[in-house]
């Protein structure tokens, strides 16, 4: 071994040892291993030495923190150090409830007294707590902790509910005292868990002192302080979960009562109440404060799933509020509302730690006004204007996403045209006396016209931008594509449509004698819309020079042959039979000759490719 091998060697044994001490520490600092009894402070850390290219790749440890110490531990660790736990915790409770039980059960402890042990042992349990965190020990500190703070809850709630011996006020200030309590020692230990048992037994205190009557303003006041204080929590501190915990346990009471005592004289002041829940919820994941490093998928979850789970329930909430009378015009209002305040929440900045996941928060607030926007047309319009009303919004949407160069806004443009092609063809006014001016063809050219903007976009979309975009059925070019292939479907059945309605329900006045005369006139004006549609596609694919156009022209015209040759030469008279054949023929011949004499060098082109 030389030298240089030698000095490598050496060079990654103090990079180990530096990591072995590094993790060492992080373990001390959260409970999982003891502190050397040798001494009451841990080794200063060793000299850094200069980095040095390792023969072997090693993981970085300059940084650990509990997500990192959780991951390093075993499965068998996991479960003698939590799942154990936890266990214990359940056992405790379990144990000590029995115990009271058997002891109220034989009258050896009278009522002051039972109450008087459950509270003593719960500010027992609490204190010693205290020197288990002190000598590293956290995570049974906190176990410790809840079950002291559980049977605080229990014994003040027995001293209320079974024994009489205070009054609802009086529990509900004394359990509002521990909730404080728990997440003062919280704040101060920087410890999450310790806010979750907080706002667990905070959420668990009304249904402890509930007497059975109707008491909105003061739930829904306890409960917006509540949320309040976990605003201001996750707002310094990264604790994503607490948003989820305080959220679910409020939606759950508030359910819970509108079930029980909601009534239509209480609702403007239940639409306060739900509309200051809301905008808490709201506002918070452009607050929450993400930990700078990685984010866990709570936090993720914050800033993605929680802001539509609360637009959708305070939508539903309001609607529900709105008197069977006036939903029918107030409800498309309300989503306009909805809308017009999603897209005032894009103004705000986000803080801190979240800016870097602020584009996603903001794609997702523009979504959900898309998505309330989109439900107030179907809520206020009907008919045609339905229909008219999500293909315009397809169309802004598009160009709306080009400007801002969006795939989310694209996408959702999609979606709006698709909602606005399938009303079109299901959603439609009946034929009308007079041909082409009525509702139904009317409502068709807004749509070739929607449709040929989205088209036009796409086409200057696609030439201006340089961005590589995988998906590949979204690409502006595809997107100009499919545009002018559904303008061209469009066109054949908005005609189709006329050229039916005048042959059927206009001319024909109930002879059943001339019933095979019309489907004839019909037939025929089919076979002549095809030939002329597809004569003018070709020539303004000649014009443009486009393969594309082309080819849909000589699609169309393939159709035509065959239902000339298959169809009409059965179905049509002698005189529409000679017709069609000539017109066919004459129109085939000229298409034969302009691509003979090769206007376009065609030929030219497939020779320099070959």
């Amino acid at each position: 071994m030389n030298s240089e091998q030698s000095s490598s060697l050496e060079q990654q044994v103090r990079d180990l040892t530096l990591r072995v001490w590094q993790l060492e520490r992080a373990l001390r600092a959260h409970g999982i291993l003891e502190p050397p009894q040798e001494q009451a402070t841990p080794a200063p850390a060793p000299p850094v030495p200069q980095p040095a290219p390792p023969l072997v790749a090693m993981p970085s440890w300059a940084k650990a923190d509990s997500g990192a110490a959780e991951d390093t531990r075993s499965l068998e660790s996991r479960i003698g150090s939590q799942w154990f736990n936890r266990v214990g915790i359940l056992a405790m409770l379990i144990g000590v409830a029995w115990f009271l039980k058997l002891a109220f059960d034989n009258h050896w402890i009278g009522p002051l007294g039972r109450v008087l042990i459950g509270l003593l042992s719960g500010a027992a349990l609490i204190a010693w707590s205290e020197r288990f965190h002190k000598r590293g020990f956290s995570i049974f500190s906190y176990s410790l902790k809840a079950v002291g703070s559980g049977t605080l809850y229990l014994s003040l709630w027995a001293a209320f509910s079974v024994y009489a011996l205070i009054s609802a006020p009086v529990a509900f200030a004394a359990m509002i005292a521990v909730t404080a309590f728990n997440g003062f020692m919280s704040w101060i230990q920087d410890a999450e868990l310790l806010a979750l048992y907080a706002i667990a037994g905070g959420l668990g205190t009304p249904l402890l002192v509930s007497t059975g009557e109707n008491r909105e303003v003061a739930l829904f006041t306890y409960l917006l302080i509540l949320d309040c204080a976990v605003l201001v929590l996750v707002a310094l501190r990264p604790w994503s979960r607490l948003l989820f915990a305080a959220f679910t346990g409020t939606c759950l009471l508030v359910l819970a009562w509108a079930m029980e005592f909601y009534s239509l004289d209480q609702a403007g002041r239940t639409a306060f109440f739900f509309l200051c829940f809301f905008l808490i919820f709201a506002f918070a994941p452009r607050l929450v404060r993400l930990p700078p490093d990685a984010a866990s998928p709570w936090d993720q979850l914050a800033v993605t799933v929680l802001p539509m789970i609360n637009a959708a329930l305070g939508f539903i909430a309001f609607y529900n509020l709105l008197e069977p009378s006036a939903s029918d015009w107030a409800a498309p209002w309300l989503a306009v509302a909805f809308a017009a305040f999603y897209l005032l929440l894009l103004r705000l900045p986000a803080r801190g730690a979240l800016r870097a996941g602020s584009p996603l928060l903001s794609g997702l607030h523009l979504a959900i006004a898309v998505v309330f926007i989109t439900i107030a047309i179907p809520l206020k319009t009907q008919g045609r204007w339905l229909t008219i009303g999500w293909l315009v919004e397809g169309a802004a949407l598009m160009a709306l996403a080009s400007r801002m160069r969006s795939m989310l806004l694209r996408v959702l443009a999609i979606l709006c045209l698709v909602l606005g092609g399938v009303a079109l063809l299901i959603v439609n006014p009946p034929a009308a006396l007079t041909p082409i001016f009525n509702q139904r063809f009317g409502t068709y050219a807004v749509a070739i016209a929607a449709f040929a903007a989205v088209a036009r976009i796409a086409s200057l979309a696609s030439h201006s931008s340089d961005e590589s975009e995988p998906d590949l059925p979204l690409r502006w070019p595809t997107l100009a594509a499919a545009s002018v292939l559904t303008i061209n479907a469009l066109i054949l059945i908005a005609a189709g449509f006329e050229i039916h309605s005048f042959w059927w329900y206009l001319s024909w006045r109930g002879d059943w004698t001339q019933m095979h005369e019309y489907v004839m006139y019909a037939q025929f004006s089919y076979s002549a819309f095809f030939m002329l549609f597809g004569a003018a596609l070709l020539s303004l694919g000649f014009w443009r020079r486009s393969p594309f156009l082309r080819w849909q022209a000589l699609v169309l015209l393939a159709i035509s042959i065959g239902k000339v040759f298959v169809f009409d030469i059965n179905e049509l008279s002698r005189g529409f039979r000679i017709l069609s054949f000539l017109g066919l023929g004459a129109l085939l011949l000229a298409v034969s000759f302009v691509y003979q004499r090769d206007w376009l060098n065609l030929r030219d082109q497939r020779s320099r490719q070959s």
